[in-house]
């Protein structure tokens, strides 16, 4: 009889019992006591949170795209867009377009009035190089906007189709004809306009005197607009570019013009405006570019324009502007652009200014007007005297002047003497060979 297993025996027995039997019995998660992580939301305004897979685009704005030749093999709010065409909110469980651009459209592409009604969720919307004709758009999608462009596309607009844009806060359209009987056609209601720029488009009539007060960039370059500059635009405190270039406006700049306090960027060149530059523009600290050319401006170049530390350009070629530049060389030399000639009475002084500058204005006599003829381009004379060496340039030249008919006197003296010596001298010979 074999005596009996010690206990360890069959404690080693049981360990390797239960070790085998959670090896063949399948494994079941333990609940964790823990309270369980939130998923993370995202924000409806936030366009950079990446939404869920099951979150995708509104199947109807998904057809529209189709129309509009976007592919949509995958889904437009998350795989970027050809030329960044499409941008998406993050709205559960459908997300909606909210901005769309389209660009070097297909001949065949048709903007149809259905299509565009499922776009009501868009705020901004862009035509580049699409030439399609314009077409009614939906009531929920014109108030919707808050920004329009439209660059060489819809062949032609109305100032009444762009009108019903009441809530825009940009307004672009260049290159598209734009057929209106003035600008307030356009800007009437847009109450909250802080951007317009329409310019190479044939925009006739004048420049409203009715312009909202929270408009910052203005840009009507390049069209037909006639009459005179409002006195009323000197309201806009807010106002950093103007752009009226190219256009038929007349009259004078609006004396009160230094109350654009905050504008950088000035354009009023190519038109028939008159009188002078005025001096309030000397209040306006931030102008970086000013340009007058090609006007009917005349007075005298404002002193003021050189104590502008933020200038860069200053155009005030082809004027009737007269008298001595008031600028010197470092502050000339400052800028990127300069441009003054074509102002047949305007002059520089040559004791502050070199000619090797080029300028395009003659140099001024000691009365401060532009000798004639006006200096050759191809002159590198630096050293030339100022308003006291010209004048004693023309006290020598008067003194000459004045001495002159006695040195003539004195030489024909001389010469009729000599011919008298000479005859004596032959004579005196002539007796003495006798």
């Amino acid at each position: 009889m074999k005596p009996p297993p010690p206990p360890m025996f069959y404690l080693l027995f049981l360990l390797s019992a239960t070790v085998t039997s959670a090896a063949t019995e399948p494994t079941t998660p333990k609940m964790s006591t823990a309270s369980p992580t939130p998923a993370p939301t995202s924000s409806p305004n936030s366009p950079t949170t990446k939404a869920p897979s099951s979150s995708l685009l509104d199947p109807k704005q998904i057809e529209t795209l189709r129309s509009l030749h976007i592919p949509t093999t995958r889904d437009p709010c998350v795989q970027p867009s050809p030329r960044n065409a499409t941008i998406c909110d993050n709205y559960k469980p459908l997300r909606q377009l909210i901005s769309l651009h389209l660009s070097n459209c297909s001949s065949d592409l048709f903007l149809s009035f259905n299509a565009l009604k499922s776009l009501s969720s868009l705020r901004s919307l862009s035509f580049t190089d699409c030439h399609v004709s314009p077409v009614r758009f939906p009531a929920d999608l014109s108030l919707s906007l808050t920004s329009f462009s439209c660059i060489r596309s819809l062949r032609r607009l109305s100032g009444v189709w762009l009108s019903r844009f009441v809530n825009l806060t940009v307004l672009t359209v260049s290159y598209t004809p734009v057929s209106t009987s003035g600008v307030y056609v356009i800007l009437g209601n847009m109450h909250k306009l802080k951007t317009l720029a329409i310019s190479h488009a044939n925009l006739t009539g004048s420049i409203s005197s009715h312009l909202h007060p929270n408009l910052i960039h203005i840009d009507l370059s390049d069209n037909n607009l006639k009459g005179k500059i409002p006195a009323s635009l000197t309201l806009l405190e807010d106002l950093e570019l103007l752009n009226l270039s190219s256009n038929g406006l007349n009259g004078e700049i609006p004396t009160d013009f230094g109350n654009l306090i905050s504008l950088k960027n000035l354009s009023l060149a190519s038109n028939a405006l008159s009188g002078s530059i005025p001096e309030s523009m000397s209040a306006i600290p931030g102008l970086v570019h000013v340009d007058l050319s090609n006007n009917q401006l005349n007075g005298t170049v404002p002193k003021f324009l050189a104590g502008l530390k933020g200038l860069k350009a200053l155009n005030l070629e082809n004027n009737g502007l007269h008298g001595v530049l008031p600028f010197n060389a470092s502050f000339i030399k400052r800028l990127a652009v300069f441009k003054v000639g074509g102002n047949s009475n305007l002059c520089y002084n040559h004791s502050v200014l070199s000619s090797k500058l080029k300028l395009g204005v003659a140099r001024c006599d000691k009365h401060g007007l532009p000798m004639s003829p006006p200096p050759s381009k191809d002159s590198s004379s630096d050293s030339e005297s100022d308003y006291t060496g010209d004048a004693e340039a023309d006290k020598t030249n008067n003194k000459d002047n004045h001495h002159g008919p006695s040195k003539v006197v004195l030489g024909f003296a001389i010469g009729i003497s000599s011919i008298v010596f000479l005859i004596i001298f032959l004579i005196l010979i002539a007796k003495c060979c006798r």
